[in-house]
């Protein structure tokens, strides 16, 4: 990268730990340095429910644990975490590759897991959200994409930041079921498939 950019090594290293702080790369002794979130060793479990099962199908799994996984996170993010997630929300905003769409979006979902300290739930998490990679996911993704539903997903990223950075569990809660059933209407529309919504999720809220 120095003889590429014609930068100094220090200024490589200073960029790359700046990069490392806000959850946009990892790095691995031995291996290297990779973008996004470390990977979870899932990709067997991941190829065999990709085989299997469909996007909208995925998105259902999603729902039944993303919206605790928020709640959790909004108890235990720190705020430097959250200023991590509030990059990571406006780079899926900004860039205009679908693909970089895809990948930004993932990183986000991501670190929510990871801020919301419960490894099992960051695992089957990061299970699910491999089968992003497929093309059948990418078709659908792309079919269901348009700048009406870019910025409705950004309002609906910024609703479960703002509630994690305010420790509002039952609000980040809230703001990722909502976030995810318009995901599941677009894609159950770009896909052409009828389907029941799913059960409303029970509710948690102080008696």
């Amino acid at each position: 990268m120095s003889e590429t950019t014609g930068a100094s090594r220090r200024l490589i290293r200073r960029v790359l730990g700046a990069l490392e702080a806000e959850g946009l790369i990892w790095r691995r002794q031995g291996k290297g340095t990779f973008a996004g979130q470390p990977a979870e060793p899932v990709s067997a479990l991941a190829a065999e429910i990709n085989g299997t099962a469909g996007p909208v199908e995925v998105m259902e799994a999603r729902l039944c644990i993303e919206p605790e996984i928020a709640a959790l996170c909004a108890t235990r993010a720190t705020p430097d975490e959250v200023s991590r997630m509030w990059t990571l929300a406006r780079h899926v905003y900004e860039v205009e590759d679908d693909e970089m769409t895809e990948l930004w979006d993932s990183a986000l979902h991501r670190m929510i897991a990871q801020c919301a300290g419960n490894r099992p739930l960051q695992t089957a998490l990061a299970l699910l959200d491999d089968t992003r990679s497929t093309a059948d996911w990418q078709d659908a993704r792309t079919r269901a994409r348009s700048d009406q539903s870019l910025q409705e997903s950004h309002e609906e990223h910024i609703a479960i930041v703002s509630a994690i950075e305010t420790g509002d569990a039952v609000g980040a809660r809230a703001a990722m079921r909502a976030h995810l059933m318009t995901r599941i209407t677009a894609l159950s529309e770009a896909m052409g498939i009828i389907s029941s919504p799913p059960p409303d999720a029970p509710d948690h809220s102080p008696a």
